[in-house]
């Protein structure tokens, strides 16, 4: 009996590399996702994930701040940006910010990610500002701050290299960076989907000199708009030859596209079947990539459940108040208690552990608190 339960014959030669620890290539990464066997796909990403790491699945407690929506990017597939006189349109004040970080002060926060639009009216000193406040409130805490895209931009309002930029920055508190911005590696989407965003060379080299000065990056791929699976093998393909140079990037994550309130309305949403595909061939393509998240905003708390048999070893966080997802109409929850995440990782069979930015365990015992 087949104990991966392969019914295509093309994922055969696949086992075969996986099994002798012979990396996949573009053909591979193209025949996994043209192959209609999910079941098999899957029982060859689980393997890989559990010669990895066993059972365990990781999660991170933290809080999510969204600075300002005014961007000038305007990209097609955003539902978050917003004109500076635009109706909804905001931006925090450093005090904004405080008190959004004390108002949740008694919780045990270890992560604040925060990102925003590109506001051409913020001076670089706000920046600044925004992450000294941070550590001024919470100085545990690690702070995963600016994509790529606000990196090139802060270079380019302060007069700085990228690695100048960084420098400051990691100076006044940054820990490390998420792994926005560049959705589909690749110029047919980017000339069609946002043209005013920086191109696929420059993400991957602003990543580069990142990873350079010692901070660690994620890495995404926004899937489910108008590219093919072949500019997803690409993607892919760029991430990891990238992280064979630098060791940069700590884990991927597959960012479900959500079409509500964008000029991609007509698009309809990803199916459970490709988000788990996207996991799986992720886990089975990028060797070099220690962790995959089942990002539960974007697909939901129970099919990230499923996606840990998928590949799949982190559920990313609590988040608390995720803004940019939920307006283009992501329909789960805006944040989860860490009960609630390990009871759905202890549901799927798994053993859950609470982690740092860095994947350090955390011992929960030193963590307990009450939780609604």
């Amino acid at each position: 009996m087949d104990a991966f339960l392969l019914k295509d014959n093309n994922l055969f030669k696949i086992k075969d590399k996986i099994l002798s620890g012979e990396r996949l290539n573009a053909d591979d990464g193209n025949a996994l996702f043209q192959s209609h066997d999910l079941v098999g796909i899957g029982s060859l990403a689980d393997f890989t994930r559990r010669r990895r790491h066993g059972k365990t699945s990781f999660y991170v407690y933290n809080q999510h701040i969204n600075y300002t929506n005014v961007c000038v990017n305007k990209c097609r597939f955003c539902a978050f940006s917003r004109e500076a006189e635009e109706a909804g349109a905001f931006t925090m004040t450093i005090d904004d910010v405080r008190q959004k970080l004390l108002e949740r002060i008694d919780e045990p926060i270890t992560e604040i990610h925060m990102v925003g639009g590109i506001n051409p009216s913020l001076p670089f000193e706000y920046y600044v500002d925004l992450l000294h406040c941070i550590k001024s409130v919470r100085a545990d805490s690690t702070i995963k701050a600016f994509t790529a895209v606000e990196i090139d931009h802060l270079s380019s309002i302060s007069g700085m290299s990228i690695k100048e930029t960084i420098s400051v920055l990691r100076d006044a508190g940054l820990g490390m960076m998420p792994g926005g911005g560049a959705e589909i590696l690749g110029n047919r989407v980017q000339s069609s989907l946002f043209p005013r965003k920086i191109n696929s060379t420059r993400w991957l080299s602003i990543m580069r000199q990142v990873h350079q000065t010692g901070l660690t990056s994620n890495a995404t791929m926004l899937y489910g708009h108008i590219e093919t699976t072949e500019e997803r093998v690409n993607h892919l393909m760029q991430l990891r030859s990238l992280q064979d140079e630098t060791h940069g990037f700590s884990a991927f994550i597959p960012l479900a596209f959500h079409s509500k309130n964008t000029s991609l309305s007509n698009l309809p949403a990803t199916t459970a079947y490709d988000d788990l595909k996207n996991i799986a061939v992720a886990r089975l393509v990028l060797d070099n990539f220690e962790h995959i998240k089942a990002y539960w905003v974007m697909i939901g708390e129970k099919l990230a459940q499923i996606g840990l048999s998928f590949g799949a070893d982190d559920l990313d966080g609590t988040l608390i108040e995720e803004k940019i997802s939920h307006m283009a109409g992501a329909t789960s929850s805006k944040g989860l208690s860490s009960r609630q995440i390990e009871a759905m990782i202890l549901d799927a069979g798994y053993i859950p552990v609470q982690r740092d930015s860095f994947y350090n365990p955390i011992n929960q015992k030193n963590h307990i608190h009450n939780e609604s």
